[in-house]
């Protein structure tokens, strides 16, 4: 099999894998830390240890490798949700384990909020336009949708609970408070990033999402 040219030259592909699995990090990290505008092709295939040609045979431009690497930080929070299996647990847990595991994973991946709040200047168009988006966040919505209505069953939960609205309080509690956490410094004059402070946090946020879908005699019972 003929190797693969750019301009005429050949790109040899000793393990394509790895290479573009470099080149996502590389990206990741340059564009968290500089958003589209700001990061440049050249630092990311010096920062990814290839020459410019190899990146462009792989992701085609910046726009291209940008919308990948979005695709694969999304990726890789699903995979890591999903490796939760909270279905196993009783829903009051699955809840829980849940809101730890979205506060973790973004004190653990702040390139994370930092690509989504860069895709959000951007309208979304980058995502808008992924293939992937859609089957990876579907299984996302479906397992708070079947959370809920194990908890319904079980008498634990209200009936009138929208998963997506369950979802965006589940991320936005913790989101907000992390974005916000510089000037959220100054405004309410404190340290909000002491370990104390984070704990105390994740703590308001699951007594939050339970207050708002457990029923109240469920609560007297959880708060004994």
């Amino acid at each position: 099999m003929a190797r693969p040219k750019v301009n005429g030259e050949e790109i040899r592909l000793r393990d394509p894998e790895a290479t573009q699995r470099r080149i996502l990090a590389a990206a990741k990290a340059e564009f968290a830390r500089k958003g589209l505008g700001g990061a440049r092709v050249d630092d990311i295939a010096a920062r990814a240890k290839i020459n410019k040609r190899m990146l462009y045979h792989y992701f085609g431009n910046k726009e291209e490798l940008f919308t990948r690497t979005l695709e694969d930080a999304y990726g890789a929070f699903r995979e890591a949700e999903a490796r939760l299996r909270i279905e196993e647990d009783d829903p009051v847990t699955a809840i829980r384990r849940l809101m730890t595991f979205t506060w973790t994973y973004y004190l653990d991946n702040p390139e994370f909020i930092t690509l989504v709040n860069s895709e959000n200047l951007h309208k979304a168009k980058h995502i808008r336009k992924s293939d992937q988006m859609d089957a990876m966040n579907k299984p996302f919505v479906t397992r708070m949708q079947t959370l809920l209505e194990r908890g319904v069953a079980e008498g634990l939960f209200r009936p009138d609970l929208d998963p997506t609205q369950i979802l965006i309080t589940v991320s936005g509690l913790g989101f907000h408070y992390l974005t916000n956490r510089h000037t959220g410094a100054i405004v309410y004059g404190r340290d909000l990033m002491t370990d104390n402070a984070k704990a105390a946090r994740l703590r308001f946020n699951i007594d939050a999402v339970l207050r708002i879908i457990c029923k109240p005699e469920i609560l007297s019972r959880l708060e004994q």
